[in-house]
């Protein structure tokens, strides 16, 4: 596994997970809901999130659910079942390929079209969160999403997909961040050490799609966000070339819509 090389502060783990399981408890009590709802696709995120879930709610007010596609390989299915298992929490299995071939029986097609395939793989993290919803609304519970940092500020999530949640217990976590929090968890090294994928198409995974390893990627977010360091500072401490820094800034702008409300004109009466 590659880890970042010191630049981001050491987390304590003990004392973040603490803070993330009162946050979600916290969340609970003010929203007056009955029960977390949590999407578990057997990768790292999820685990850390199902898991520190339950240090505070009791197990049967927790809800997995195991949303697979043809594209989803069976290991993370079997992680997925056996996380659940380990952690006591109740779980369902539901198989959106029907769904999506039901949405994209009514739509145009265009199979060979770049854009057709990033759109569909949009309709099923889409899918995903409209079953997540489904089940937490009519149960009276919040949907936990699993997002981390380093996804939200890149934009690597889909907007009202993976993004349409109630709360973000790790969202303030960088990739980084979360590998050591799992640790601490003792999440088994299987799921920590697997390569991360969103399981959109057969073989992908994200840092194929980002073009960066998450240990690099979160070292340059750091100092971007939360040094506030221009790109030849950054590419010069990192040892590393401009156009790899240039390119996350370039990424980090382009995601900032996916983190706001949508725009409305400024009506002056």
């Amino acid at each position: 596994m590659d880890y970042a090389k010191g630049i981001l502060p050491e987390l304590d783990v003990v004392k973040v997970s603490r803070e993330i399981s009162s946050f979600i408890e916290n969340s609970l009590i003010e929203s007056n809901a009955q029960g977390l709802v949590v999407g578990l696709s057997g990768g790292l995120d999820s685990s850390v999130t199902a898991q520190l879930c339950t240090e505070v709610v009791n197990t049967h007010k927790i809800l997995g659910l195991i949303m697979p596609s043809q594209s989803t390989n069976n290991e993370d299915i079997n992680d997925a079942i056996s996380l659940a298992d380990s952690l006591g929490i109740k779980y369902k299995t539901i198989h959106i390929d029907p769904l999506i071939e039901l949405v994209l029986g009514v739509c145009t097609r265009s199979p060979d079209n770049e854009k057709y395939k990033m759109a569909s793989a949009n309709l099923m993290a889409r899918m995903r969160m409209l079953i997540l919803y489904f089940h937490a609304n009519a149960m009276n519970r919040l949907v936990v999403g699993t997002g981390n940092r380093t996804e939200l500020l890149v934009g690597y999530f889909t907007k009202y997909g993976d993004g349409g949640v109630d709360i973000l217990p790790i969202g303030a976590l960088y990739k980084t961040d979360v590998r050591m929090v799992a640790k601490h968890l003792k999440i088994p090294e299987n799921i920590i050490n697997k390569d991360p994928t969103a399981g959109l198409w057969p073989g992908q995974t994200d840092e194929d799609d980002l073009g960066i390893k998450y240990s690099l990627l979160d070292e340059i977010l750091y100092l971007i966000t939360e040094k506030g360091m221009e790109e030849e500072e950054i590419s010069k401490k990192l040892r590393i070339s401009l156009d790899e820094v240039v390119k996350v800034k370039l990424m980090v702008m382009s995601a900032e819509h996916k983190l706001k409300m949508p725009p409305m004109p400024p009506i002056v009466r």
